[in-house]
C-alpha cells in the first residue's frame, strides 16, 4: 500500500526530492510544490477538474518535471472532524491517483483552507472575486502542504 500516516511519510522523502500538495476542490484541482529542502511550499498551478484517467498524464509530467518523491492531498473533513462525501471521495481519488503515479502519499486535513486563502485576498490584496477565483485552489494547496512540512517537520531540541 502506497499510504503513509504523515510522520512516516516525512521519513520517506529525503531531500533534494520533492513533495506535490494537491487540493481536490469539485471544479479545479489546486497544486503546490515544496523545495527540495522540504522546508517551503509554493503554489504551482491549477488544472481544470476531469476524470482521473484524462488527467494522469499531466500528473505524470509534473511529478517527472518537478522530481516529485510522494503528494499530499487535502482531505476536506466536516467541521467537526468527521468523513463526509467530500473526504470519501477525496480519499477515494487520492488513493487512485496514487497508485496510479506509483507514489507514495498521506492525507491532510484541509479544513477551511480554502476560507483561511479566502480571507486574506479579500482583506490583504483586496482582489476581485474574478482574480480570486483564479488563484484560491493553488494557494490552498499551498497552504495544506505548508501545514503539512510544519506539523511533520523534525524539531531539533535546544541544549541547555
Amino acid at each position: 500500500m502506497l499510504y503513509f500516516n504523515p510522520h512516516d511519510l516525512r521519513q520517506q522523502v529525503q531531500a533534494p526530492r520533492r513533495i506535490l500538495g494537491i487540493d481536490p476542490g469539485s471544479k479545479q484541482l489546486g497544486l503546490a510544490l515544496t523545495d527540495v529542502q522540504l522546508i517551503l511550499a509554493s503554489p504551482f498551478k491549477t488544472i481544470k477538474r476531469q476524470k482521473l484517467s484524462v488527467l494522469i498524464q499531466e500528473f505524470n509530467n509534473i511529478c517527472k518535471a518537478q522530481d516529485v518523491a510522494a503528494l499530499v492531498i487535502g482531505l476536506p473533513l466536516s467541521l467537526d472532524g468527521t468523513d463526509g462525501p467530500a473526504a470519501h471521495a477525496a480519499r477515494d481519488w487520492g488513493k487512485d491517483l496514487a497508485e496510479r503515479l506509483n507514489l507514495p502519499y498521506s492525507l491532510w486535513d484541509e479544513r477551511l483552507s480554502s476560507s483561511a486563502v479566502n480571507r486574506f485576498l479579500v482583506k490583504e490584496m483586496d482582489l476581485t472575486r474574478k482574480k480570486r477565483n483564479e488563484v484560491v485552489d493553488k494557494l490552498a494547496a499551498s497552504y495544506i502542504l505548508q501545514g503539512w512540512l510544519d506539523a511533520t517537520a523534525q524539531r531539533k531540541t535546544p541544549a541547555y
